[in-house]
């Protein structure tokens, strides 16, 4: 049973960040989807080779992850239930684009040390999210 109650002040704060957090992504992923050949040739071979050479399904992956964090932000703040369920559409699509760059690409020997850190804290904001737009759910948060 859920009661409608209003979020407390910390609901608003991760919510704010959640969608800083997931706007950056989609920066990160226009950036690279957009990318000109003279910004590419501009970055190390290796990683413009990756960007180059991602197959259509990882970057709809990636897509996936960081419009789907983003719209799942935006509805966290609308305190909309469906914001749990985007939420898990988009750790799929972190979690499919892991599984290309950890696996096929073996893109963090070109990407280094930085990028294994960077890759677990996108995996954990991602599960965490899940879980917190449940809560918001079992909160009577969203509706």
């Amino acid at each position: 049973m859920t009661n409608s109650t209003k979020p407390p002040v910390w609901f608003w704060v991760v919510s704010i960040l959640a969608l800083i957090w997931n706007l950056m992504g989609v920066g990160s992923y226009l950036t690279q989807t957009m990318a000109s050949d003279d910004i590419l040739s501009q970055m190390e071979k290796a990683v413009s080779d990756l960007i180059n050479q991602r197959p259509a399904w990882a970057t709809a992956a990636f897509a996936i992850a960081v419009w789907g964090g983003a719209l799942a932000s935006l509805l966290l703040l609308a305190r909309k239930k469906l914001a749990h369920i985007v939420f898990i559409l988009s750790l799929a699509g972190i979690i499919l684009q892991m599984i290309y760059n950890f696996f096929i690409a073996k893109s963090l020997a070109d990407y280094g040390p930085g990028e294994y850190a960077m890759s677990v804290m996108i995996l954990g904001f991602g599960i965490y999210l899940v879980f917190f737009a449940k809560k918001g759910i079992q909160k009577g948060w969203l509706k």
